[in-house]
């Protein structure tokens, strides 16, 4: 069953009667330029085709009842008590069930971004996007959700101000320290294609792929180890990179150039400095995959794949055994690059895999987990896909 049908048949369940509509939102996986985003740099990601839905309907009690696949219970709240429970302090747990968080932020956050006060609803969530895998669960539900509100509630919102709507959401009602680039990349998402986005700017340009004329594929191995961003391990890079761009006299590291970083060295402490180099050769990274891909096409980008993985493993310390193992055994098997994707502590790497040899790839995967003891990974590929619609 698709994400669309499973949200109408769970809103049939929770309401006995049909939604006013059905919106979706899509994944994504970022080709290059990890943790970039909340440093004002550079990103290049991409919509995939598994997509959350989220089934509307309005209700005239002024109330917001959620509901999902992922979940046991619906959660009910009254619109005028968002304020309340919104913001979450920094650190903290949101008042809610940490999936009802994303949604009800949405609401919160289109409510206070437009002053539109909207009105009751039903919303049913379901969804193909595998969730703790990196691959951007939580944009999807903000995505569909925003997407919804503002058709439902006319706020005349752009996809941009949609994407920073998610970004408030997560950041303020679920307390996950994330930049932009997952909304954007939901919300801009156009088939055989990446979105380059200056995270400062805002500033997005398409940038074709040609994936299928080169004969490639991008294949996902999701290690099943789950990660949250809401948690500390990302909290804490962020705030190194914070302490790095403090120390350095830069309102950002995207402000710190490859030439900078014998002057960084002096000045930071080793752990500091490291994170540092990480997020300046990162930014540079995505910045000659976008000029190789336009020169040479993707076939010729495995090599800087490799080296952000390496950056990310030794400099930036967010992968794990598992991804070590995904990405290791994928280019043994004759990937052309391979990276781990998404926030880190886990998730999923990506392989770039010539199309007739995934099913190669894909076997030496799981052969290398199993003989590491590790729970088998889900292995699927994917290709660049669109951003929200309106689906029913």
């Amino acid at each position: 069953m698709t994400a669309v049908r499973e949200a109408e048949a769970l809103f049939a369940t929770l309401t006995g009667h049909g939604p006013d509509g059905v919106w979706s939102a899509p994944g994504r996986v970022n080709l290059i330029g990890e943790h970039t985003d909340y440093n004002d740099g550079f990103v290049l990601p991409f919509a995939i085709p598994q997509r959350t839905a989220a089934a509307v309907g309005g209700r005239d009690d002024g109330r917001l009842r959620v509901t999902s696949t992922f979940a046991d219970e619906p959660v009910e709240v009254a619109l005028d008590d968002l304020d309340r429970l919104f913001p979450t302090a920094p650190g903290s747990r949101p008042a809610v069930p940490e999936w009802a968080a994303y949604p009800l932020g949405v609401a919160w956050a289109l409510r206070r971004a437009t002053g539109v006060p909207g009105h009751g609803a039903d919303i049913a969530i379901a969804s193909t996007v595998p969730v703790g895998a990196g691959l951007s669960s939580s944009a999807a539900i903000e995505g569909a959700t925003s997407s919804a509100l503002n058709e439902l509630w006319g706020t005349g919102l752009d996809a941009v101000a949609l994407a920073r709507t998610g970004r408030t959401a997560e950041n303020e009602a679920v307390g996950a320290p994330t930049g932009i680039m997952d909304q954007m990349s939901s919300m801009l998402g156009e088939p055989d294609a990446a979105i380059f986005l200056d995270c400062r700017s805002l500033e997005a340009e398409i940038v074709p792929l040609g994936m299928a004329a080169a004969g490639l594929a991008v294949l996902v191995i999701d290690t099943r180890v789950k990660h949250a961003h809401s948690t500390g391990g990302y909290r804490a890079r962020r705030e190194s990179c914070e302490r790095g761009a403090a120390a350095l006299g830069v309102p950002a590291l995207r402000d710190v150039a490859v030439a900078d970083l014998a002057r960084a060295q002096e000045l930071l402490d080793d752990e500091t400095f490291r994170r540092v180099r990480h997020i300046v050769t990162e930014n540079q990274r995505v910045r000659d995959t976008v000029t190789v891909l336009r020169a040479e096409g993707a076939r010729a980008i495995g090599g800087l794949l490799v080296a952000s993985h390496a950056s990310m493993r030794d400099d930036f310390e967010i992968s794990t055994p598992e991804l070590d193992t995904a990405v290791d055994a994928a280019l043994a098997a004759g990937a052309l690059g391979a990276r781990m994707t998404g926030g880190g502590f886990g998730g999923a790497a990506i392989a770039l895999v010539p199309r007739d040899e995934v099913e190669a790839v894909t076997t030496a995967v799981r052969a290398r987990f199993a003989e590491a003891g590790y729970a088998e990974p889900h292995v699927f590929t994917v290709s660049p896909s669109a951003g929200p619609r309106r689906d029913a």
